[in-house]
């Protein structure tokens, strides 16, 4: 029983190694699909954060832009008026900092690199981390 591998793709010989092969594949996809479903509720508590502290920050902005006194007063006069708009928007910005905008995207991002690595196996993945076997190239 032999197998090669041949410009990124398997070749095997007997029943046996196919079987294993598949069984490996299985093993992959089941622990990409585990460690993308763990990610979704903590990408949604993210999401769910950014969305708040984004809606306080546009409704903050609204009542500072729409506030007679903001043109009237210096920059930090017109920022220490309106606390609800400036404690919102340093949140975001220090969320931002902290690295929320990789969080909320965290499944896609793992998902784009396994594309990219099975991408050389004839293979791809969903979001989901379901694996896609894609038809193997005719080589003439």
């Amino acid at each position: 029983v032999k197998s090669a591998i041949n410009h990124g793709t398997l070749l095997t010989a007997g029943p046996l190694n196919g079987l294993l092969a598949f069984s490996d594949l299985k093993a992959f996809e089941r622990r990409l699909t585990e460690y993308v479903s763990c990610l979704q509720p903590a990408t949604g508590r993210w999401r769910m954060i950014l969305i708040v502290v984004s809606v306080c920050t546009a409704t903050g902005a609204w009542n500072w832009l729409i506030d007679p006194d903001t043109q009237k007063v210096s920059f930090f006069s017109s920022l220490w008026n309106h606390p609800f708009f400036t404690i919102s928007c340093i949140t975001l910005i220090g969320l931002f900092f902290a690295g929320i905008h990789k969080r909320v995207v965290a499944p896609s991002i793992i998902a784009a690199r396994c594309r990219t690595v099975l991408a050389e196996y004839n293979m791809s993945c969903d979001d989901t981390g379901k694996l896609i076997l894609k038809p193997r190239p005719h080589i003439q």
